[in-house]
């Protein structure tokens, strides 16, 4: 396997769930930070636990639903490392409604944060890769990237582009030694439940977790490492992992 020691790897949506859990599993392996989010003192809490376990981070405050934001983040990490390996694109946003329930705000929420969000990373790292000749970019999605699901339409929506995007990027990186892998989980236990804003939809899903255990984000962030250190000559490019139980 790769050694991931002294690389540079930039985590969005790192204040909590997965973000959170990759970027300790990183830290532990040598890897150089940059945790983003949009709650500062969920990003400093998560910095001084990476450093206090021997590690190296940085909190950056980012929004990447704005584009000017994530620019600003890499620009800081170069700064600060001179490099970036590899960008784990994991910031999401799953506000489950009917759409005759016309929510358009929660839909537009949903494309500015699950598509462009990743859009916004890929501009921004690109650029540094291709001139280096080497680089990882990991897009999180989802199995609802896979399979549409009553009250997900927006939400699939956004991770069939993800899906779309990530293999259409993977065609045409592959001649510059650049990796690309989507990541697409079953259900986990984050806090992305609780965000869910039509109750019933809420309860129906926490019912399910309830019921049977999720996937947990530290399982999902093992998927993360092992994808990024697979031999340099090595391109995992999707990983699908569900609860045992989950059939759909």
């Amino acid at each position: 396997m790769g050694d991931l020691t002294d690389t540079v790897a930039i985590v969005t949506g790192a204040s909590s769930g997965i973000g959170a859990a990759t970027a300790v599993e990183l830290g532990k392996r040598g890897v150089r930070v940059a945790c983003a989010a949009r709650r500062r003192d969920r990003l400093e809490e998560l910095v001084g636990r990476i450093v206090g376990e021997g590690g190296a981070a940085l909190a950056v405050e980012c929004d990447v639903a704005d584009r000017g934001s994530v620019e600003a983040l890499v620009d800081r990490t170069l700064e600060t490392w001179g490099r970036v390996d590899t960008i784990v694109n994991n910031a999401g946003v799953m506000p489950l409604s009917m759409m005759v329930d016309g929510r358009v705000e929660d839909w537009e929420r949903m494309v500015d944060v699950n598509i462009k969000g990743v859009l916004y990373g890929v501009a921004a790292v690109l650029p540094s890769m291709l001139e280096r000749g080497s680089g990882h970019i990991v897009n999180v999605s989802s199995i609802a990237g896979r399979r549409v699901f009553n009250g997900g339409a927006v939400y699939c929506g956004t991770k069939f582009a993800v899906h779309a995007i990530t293999e259409g990027l993977r065609q045409e990186l592959a001649s510059k030694n650049i990796r690309v892998t989507c990541i697409a989980p079953g259900l986990v236990g984050t806090e992305l439940q609780h965000g869910i804003p039509v109750e019933e939809l809420r309860e129906n899903v926490l019912k399910r977790m309830r019921e049977n255990p999720p996937l947990t984000s530290e399982d999902v962030a093992a998927a993360i490492v092992y994808a990024m250190e697979a031999p340099a000559n090595v391109g995992v490019n999707e990983v699908v992992l569900r609860p045992v139980w989950q059939e759909p």
